[in-house]
């Protein structure tokens, strides 16, 4: 891998992996655009700069997850309730995840299968859109009003994202809509679950793949990709959140029926 495909994956990664639109899926596709061969270790090298999204999304939230350990040791009640929240909307991925990571990446790492979750997911955007139409974007619960039966909702819908192209930030935005939040609380719940959860398939990453992609790919590369996705999720993040405080989410459905459409047609030629 050269050091312009790093940092082209590394953008990539950043921009998208917040947004309602699949990170893994836009992975995918540009590492064919872009020339980078499939394989376990492109697999692993996607994943693997997940981190420098992470690192982004744990400095802007610094402050909430600064209250959930405050109160894991015994000292904010809220916070402690928070993070027991996380947990329970995490442990559904964690399960399923183990479960079947190898038989998903056999069967659903393409284009065509990313393509049509592309499109499913667009449509659902589009009419969760419909759905809230007329409602101001502050109407539902705050985050702290949560309760443990939503966190688990949010959690299993989390798990449909494992097919890849359908979004984890979608399934749980849209997961944190449908118990009730308001938008800026779906969206930051979804932001604390995605640290536990994309930090976890990181580390299980780079432990039974780490060496293998180092192997094939170098530090420098997994250092710019890196550094490439930090600075591009801490763009990506402050501009969504930006926008869905006052548009919502049908511009990402349009978005993903589109995409969804020209992938589709361009594998068809």
């Amino acid at each position: 891998m050269d050091w312009w495909q790093a940092l082209v994956i590394g953008i990539v990664e950043g921009l998208t992996e917040y947004l309602p639109v699949s990170s893994t899926g836009h992975i995918l596709l540009t590492q064919r655009l872009i020339g980078v061969a499939e394989g376990e270790a492109a697999n692993a090298f996607a994943i693997a700069v997940q981190a420098g999204a992470i690192l982004a999304v744990l400095g802007l939230y610094r402050a909430r997850v600064g209250r959930i350990v405050a109160g894991l040791a015994g000292r904010d009640a809220e916070g402690r309730r928070l993070g027991l929240q996380v947990a329970v909307a995490f442990l559904p991925a964690a399960v399923f995840g183990l479960a079947f990571d190898d038989k998903i990446e056999q069967h659903l790492f393409g284009l065509t299968p990313i393509a049509w979750a592309w499109l499913v997911g667009g449509l659902g955007i589009l009419a969760v859109a419909a759905w809230r139409k007329g409602k101001p974007q502050t109407a539902g619960r705050t985050l702290f009003e949560l309760g443990y039966k939503g966190a688990l909702i949010i959690g299993l819908l989390q798990c449909v994202a494992m097919w890849p192209g359908t979004s984890r930030s979608l399934m749980t935005i849209v997961g944190g809509l449908l118990v009730g939040l308001e938008m800026a609380a779906a969206v930051e719940f979804s932001f604390l679950l995605g640290l536990v959860t994309l930090g976890a398939a990181t580390a299980y990453k780079a432990l039974g793949d780490g060496a293998m992609m180092l192997e094939a790919y170098g530090p420098v590369a997994l250092l710019i990709g890196f550094l490439a996705s930090w600075g591009a999720a801490v763009l990506s993040v402050r501009w969504m959140v930006s926008w869905l405080k006052s548009r919502g989410l049908a511009v990402f459905g349009w978005y993903r029926v589109a995409l969804a459409a020209t992938v589709y047609l361009t594998l068809l030629r």
